[in-house]
């Protein structure tokens, strides 16, 4: 289950005696910054029964936990991401063509094939227009 709005202070037996007292514990999995390593202020608690998981979610969703309400629910499955796209992104003007790069607005004709096609256009462009 998502465990949301948790203290940065929550340590991992703090999270399962908390969830201790509705049923057993499987697992905590606390969430934490890739570069600085530092918890991100939720975590997934995983109970040995379906039964246990909902006891605790209507007991403590909503209930303060080291000075935070709780936010608790049913973790639902990742959706799924998009990979990363060609082309890049624009803010504005035509979109005819353009080749590869960020476009920011103006008129963009020429260059190579629009969205995912980079090999026209080549630089960035910031300008608004041609001149």
């Amino acid at each position: 289950m998502y465990v949301g709005n948790l203290s940065f202070d929550a340590s991992f037996e703090d999270i399962k005696s908390l969830f201790e007292a509705h049923g057993g514990v499987e697992d905590v999995f606390i969430v934490k910054d890739r570069e600085s390593g530092r918890p991100r202020g939720f975590a997934f608690v995983t109970m040995e029964t379906k039964e246990g998981m909902d006891t605790a979610i209507e007991a403590l969703n909503g209930e303060e936990f080291l000075g935070r309400p709780l936010v608790i629910n049913e973790a639902r499955p990742r959706e799924e991401r998009s990979g990363g796209g060609g082309g890049g992104r624009n803010f504005g003007g035509d979109r005819r063509g353009g080749g590869g790069g960020r476009n920011f607005g103006g008129d963009r004709r020429g260059g190579g094939g629009g969205r995912g096609d980079r090999r026209g256009g080549g630089d960035r462009d910031f300008g608004g227009g041609e001149y």
